[in-house]
């Protein structure tokens, strides 16, 4: 349904401002189809002259912006437009994992992040609801943020990053779930760094790690002759993080009793150190997390509900890293690169078959595991380049699934007949089976790597054509020429599939 303004006028443009010809072009034939008029930019200066003569009625109704190009930083962009335009929706777009740069963003107002690569019936949704937003004029203030070790594309991490943001300029008690070894203290720094927090002190202790009876001493401290062997007056931890953050791994192991001081400082703001008579006050957040079931605890009598309902006011669940499986290659390759670093070498490369193995493990040790899979491969892999029979016992392949694995490679390189699915070069469809879509998109992901490194600058356009031409030759080959057949086959209308051909020239 075509959007129009309020009181029936022609909707303002979306201005879209990217250095990369491929996503501005892809962006501006999406909204085209969505009836959302735009106006493209390749660089900042561009759009803040447009902006300067532009008037009320032709600026732009939504502003979509890469974050880094080379005439100039889309949050510099971002700053300045909100300065002169607060209400308009900015939604900034980055291809960097890492989630600094779009805190930045958050802070600085921007109305939502778009990670590249994106998919784009969801990037053309976000702008939908950017538009409505803006008729409205009630522009979403949100926050991003993630400490750049945090690595993550799957929908679930986004999900935390996003989390993160909306959490950066709070104060709230935060409880952070999920398995051991999958990053609980990690999203605890970084909700300790995006906050008003962040210049004083993140504190952590695992209390499931500590002895039962000096884990109070070490929250709490103790004054000087408390027990025997208290020669000195001790700060707990809860005094070394006063204006900054403590951090509670493993909350669910606490002893009872001390649930019970712990639920007293919670609610006043204050505790005694072990053996002292003087309150002590705290100003400090708190931050807990457990990989156990604390709801079940509470019913076993094992936590106090009381205490449960206080730290659970804001509830985070992060992944294990078998819900993410796509991200294995990045954080692969990230810890790869830190292991080579911190042992002065050269950084190892991985190949494709050996990711493959890699994704199809259960790691139950989570992110911890698979870094310390790759310090072992930098260690113990003897080449360069990381293959199937390098990785570690409990992670490599039998020698069976590596003949399997042999075998299924040479049959996705191989052309299973004379079809006219042969005539298009550049994407080869491997037979039908376990791991095609590894195979395929290996393949996808080795020729788009060489045509970008040709310096083409019609990579996506050319490989969409190849994509698509080899998706309805061999369609047309199954139903030996018989188009409506192909075209409900591959799930498209008979008039996309006619003007498909025509505009490929597979006539």
């Amino acid at each position: 349904m075509p959007f129009g303004r309020p009181g029936g006028h022609a909707m303002k443009p979306i201005w879209i401002v990217d250095d990369d010809q491929s996503i501005r072009f892809v962006l501006e034939k999406a909204l085209l189809r969505e009836d959302l008029p735009t106006r493209s930019f390749t660089n900042p200066r561009e759009v803040l002259l447009a902006l300067d003569d532009a008037n009320d009625d032709q600026g732009p109704q939504i502003l979509v912006s890469d974050i880094r190009m080379p005439g100039g930083s889309g949050l510099d962009l971002l700053a300045k437009v909100k300065e002169k335009h607060p209400g308009l929706p900015v939604i900034i777009m980055t291809a960097f994992s890492d989630l600094d740069s779009a805190v930045s963003a958050f802070q600085g107002g921007a109305f939502e992040y778009l990670p590249k690569p994106f998919d784009l019936p969801k990037a053309v949704e976000l702008i939908r609801r950017a538009v409505e937003e803006s008729q409205r004029e009630e522009v979403a203030e949100e926050r991003m943020a993630a400490a750049p070790e945090m690595l993550g594309q799957a929908p679930a991490m986004q999900d935390v990053f996003r989390a993160i943001g909306r959490l950066s300029q709070s104060n709230v008690t935060v409880m952070i779930t999920g398995e051991s070894g999958s990053g609980k203290e990690l999203v605890a720094r970084a909700l300790h760094k995006h906050s008003p927090r962040a210049t004083g002190p993140f504190i952590a202790i695992n209390t499931a790690a500590i002895p039962k009876d000096l884990l109070e001493s070490e929250l709490f401290g103790h004054e000087r002759g408390a027990f025997t062997g208290a020669q000195t007056m001790r700060r707990g931890r809860f005094e070394q993080a006063e204006g900054g953050t403590l951090f509670l791994d493993e909350i669910g192991d606490m002893p009872f009793d001390l649930q019970t001081r712990l639920l007293r400082v919670l609610s006043d703001g204050h505790f005694y150190r072990v053996g002292g008579h003087n309150s002590v006050k705290a100003n400090v957040r708190v931050i807990a997390a457990t990989h156990q079931d604390l709801e079940q605890r509470v019913k076993n009598g094992a936590f106090r509900e009381d205490l449960f309902h206080r730290l659970n006011v804001i509830r985070l669940r992060l992944p294990a890293l078998r819900e993410r499986l796509e991200d294995i290659p990045m954080l692969t390759r990230h810890f790869l690169g830190v292991s080579a670093k911190q042992l002065g070498v050269e950084p190892k490369r991985i190949s494709e078959a050996s990711l493959t193995y890699l994704a199809q493990f259960a790691f139950p040790g989570n992110v911890r595991q698979l870094e310390n899979i790759c310090h072992w491969l930098t260690v113990m892999a003897p080449a360069q380049l990381i293959e199937p029979k390098d990785l570690p016992p409990e992670v490599a392949p039998t020698p069976a699934e590596a003949a399997r694995h042999a075998a299924s490679a040479g049959e996705a390189r191989a052309v299973v007949d004379a079809s006219p699915a042969e005539l298009i070069p550049g994407i080869v469809l491997p037979p039908v089976g376990n791991g095609v879509s590894r195979a395929w998109e290996a393949g996808l992901e080795a020729e788009a790597l060489e045509l970008l490194a040709s310096g083409r600058h019609d990579v996506w356009e050319e490989l969409t054509k190849r994509f698509e031409s080899k998706l309805i030759l061999t369609a047309l080959s199954s139903t030996r020429g018989r188009r409506i057949e192909a075209a409900q086959k591959l799930g498209i209308g008979r008039n996309t599939i006619t003007r498909k051909i025509q505009e490929l020239g597979l006539e």
